[in-house]
């Protein structure tokens, strides 16, 4: 496995395209395409939400209910959500236009949107923006990244990445873009996520492939508590790598899982580190659980306390505010027998041992808590399951971004 240059036209067969439609103001890219050229087995998952965006709906039956996927049209600015039977429709012909101008069937064309929630789509805008993206579909690196920038919205840099693998001896490519800076929470954290890959892979395997490894990536994401309506990740796989079509849980099935989980964590941490305003990677891992459920619950709780990413931001080691986080998450465990430590490039302290403070030194804490990426290590002593979480600091940005967010 090695990573390799670009995003979702890094595999074989996949084009993308990335533009300023005309949605947001200021000439910004707002709309983006990713085509392949011969249909696609397609899995997905989506928020938890009961509030589901329009395109979430759309994209369930889609996924769900249809053979083959051809075409992603996604737009950000507006997030057609709340927006009734009006933007449902704006669905339906999004992926009209789309079919129309590819001449494929309306069921093989998923869309997506982001932004600000109850506005309708400009659907003359849209349509003229899939007529004018697909002229200019390439499979170079830059188109993928020109996609990438067009589904941001709070969002401060692009997030995409590509890694090849050897399957019996054929090189398969696995390529992702995603989108997300506020409104994350696990359990589908408003993140938008695509992924393409030119193995050749049953449907319900690519399905189950994803879905397990959402669980320790996408979901183990927090910035700030909000489970977005508009959640999506969408995995699309058109063969055309020409490796033997996976359909057991054999090794081949298993090398495609640990690539996909690489990309999952790449982008996760990504989303993470590029939160509304923050200034560091807040990762948590807990060891040493009882069970992978209780680690789970442990680190989720502390990623998204408020106290401990506030003590993040202000470089402080203040392990009472991860312990009491702890305390407050439902999993039971000994507080007696916790040990915590704090690591980053600047290195590695511990700073309590079976629950009592050690002799550390505060300077030497400030030191490695400024780095721009955190971790708080905590081993509960119980077994051998862990889990990591990732999140970021709560800085005075974060309210000013959301403060006038719509304005």
């Amino acid at each position: 496995m090695k990573k390799i240059d670009g995003g979702v036209t890094a595999a074989a067969g996949f084009q993308a395209a990335g533009l300023a439609a005309g949605i947001k103001k200021g000439n910004k890219k707002d709309m983006a395409l990713i085509y392949s050229e011969v249909p696609c087995v397609a899995a997905g998952t989506f928020t938890t939400n009961v509030v589901k965006a329009a395109p979430v709906k759309w994209d369930q039956d889609i996924v769900y209910n249809h053979s083959a996927v051809q075409a992603i049209v996604c737009n950000s600015g507006i997030a057609n959500a709340c927006t009734g039977a009006e933007g449902a429709s704006y669905c339906e012909k999004t992926a009209e236009v789309t079919a129309k101008v590819f001449n494929i069937p309306k069921e093989s064309v998923l869309v997506a949107s982001t932004g600000v929630i109850g506005q309708q789509l400009p659907m003359d805008v849209i349509a003229k923006g899939v007529e004018a993206m697909a002229p200019v579909l390439s499979d170079k690196p830059e188109a993928g990244t020109m996609a990438a920038q067009a589904i941001m919205t709070t969002d401060t840099v692009k997030k995409e990445i590509a890694i090849a693998i050897d399957l019996d001896g054929t090189v398969v490519t696995l390529g992702g873009m995603c989108k997300g800076s506020g409104m994350i929470h696990p359990n589908m954290c408003t993140m938008l996520g695509f992924i393409t890959t030119d193995a050749a892979i049953s449907k319900s395997l690519l399905q189950k492939a994803l879905s397990t490894v959402i669980a320790d990536t996408f979901n183990m994401v927090s910035v700030d508590g909000d489970t977005s309506t508009n959640d999506t990740v969408l995995l699309l796989a058109n063969g055309m790598a020409g490796n033997t079509e996976i359909t057991e849980e054999d090794s081949s099935y298993q090398k495609f899982v640990e690539a996909l989980m690489v990309v999952n964590v790449h982008l996760a941490k990504a989303i993470a580190a590029d939160g509304e305003g923050a200034t560091a990677l807040f990762e948590v891992k807990v060891v040493g659980a009882e069970s992978k459920e209780q680690a789970i619950i442990l680190s989720k709780s502390i990623v998204t306390s408020s106290l401990a990413k506030a003590a993040i931001f202000g470089h402080d080691a203040n392990w009472g505010r991860i312990l009491c986080a702890m305390g407050y998450s439902g999993a039971q465990f000994e507080p007696e027998k916790v040990d915590l430590f704090f690591e980053s490039a600047a290195g590695k302290l511990q700073i309590i041992e079976d629950g009592v403070a050690l002799d550390y030194s505060e300077e030497e804490a400030t030191k490695i808590l400024s780095e721009k990426e955190v971790t708080a290590i905590a081993d509960v002593k119980m077994g051998n399951a862990q889990a990591t979480a990732w999140g970021c600091d709560l800085t005075c940005d974060y309210v000013k971004i959301n403060a006038d967010y719509r304005s």
